[in-house]
């Protein structure tokens, strides 16, 4: 355990004071369990707290950042920057896999690269960086690794080319739309649209025209995605 937390304590950016913290942060439920009776602490409260810390500092980041985007529209993007798939490689980014404490048969099915585990870990580290250095360090260590992606965050980029990118990228696929209904008079017409992948309904937008339905369907798709991917990080 003295190797893991000598490079805990030598993350890019940062330096724990207390190493009793750091340990906890590393420390995967898996491990835990099998000592059982509470004497190896797992990182869960560690990352329910950094869960907290990552949420507002991205939150008041992104609201200062991009005065015109609607409330949608900065929920949207948050969800992009602290879902799981995200997170697990900022984990990768600053070498947090090779130092997590595993049991060793979580570690012998591949438990180091598993985003939900690498996810995790990433948001107890912030938890123990925030309970050790306080909320300041907490937070420029934050933005700090996240200050291209804060600034890239949806320039440019609509919701239809967001989720292409997403579904490209994790998926190998690409996303299909169609309309589902159209109501109204000729000059006041309004379309319905879903947006599908692998046979699943992502999401469905109304507008008044097809592709601002599209875009709605694919904001809808994308607010579903962050909702699931939340929900999976304790798979």
């Amino acid at each position: 355990m003295a190797d893991n937390l000598e490079e805990g304590r030598d993350r890019p950016g940062i330096s724990f004071n207390d190493p009793g913290i750091l340990e906890i942060a590393l420390t995967h439920d898996s491990l835990a369990d099998i000592n059982g009776g509470g004497a190896v602490k797992s990182n869960e409260r560690l990352e329910f707290l950094g869960d907290a810390v990552l949420e507002l500092v991205i939150a008041e980041h992104l609201y200062n950042r991009f005065p015109g985007y609607t409330e949608g529209e900065l929920a949207i993007t948050r969800a992009s920057l602290v879902n799981t798939r995200f997170l697990a490689e900022k984990a990768r980014q600053i070498g947090l896999g090779s130092i997590i404490r595993l049991s060793k048969g979580e570690d012998a099915a591949g438990g180091r690269k598993r985003n939900s585990i690498l996810a995790a870990a990433f948001e107890a580290f912030i938890g123990a960086v925030y309970l050790d250095r306080g909320i300041e360090t907490v937070k420029a260590y934050i933005l700090s690794l996240f200050g291209n992606d804060l600034e890239a965050a949806r320039a440019g980029k609509d919701n239809k080319t967001l989720l292409q990118e997403i579904l490209q990228k994790d998926f190998q696929g690409l996303p299909e739309y169609e309309v589902i209904n159209e109501a109204g008079p000729p000059h006041k017409k309004r379309f319905t649209v879903e947006v599908r992948f692998d046979g699943r309904t992502l999401g469905a937008g109304e507008g008044s025209n097809k592709k601002e339905a599209e875009q709605m369907a694919a904001g809808r798709a994308l607010e579903n995605m962050a909702c699931d991917c939340g929900n999976s990080q304790n798979e």
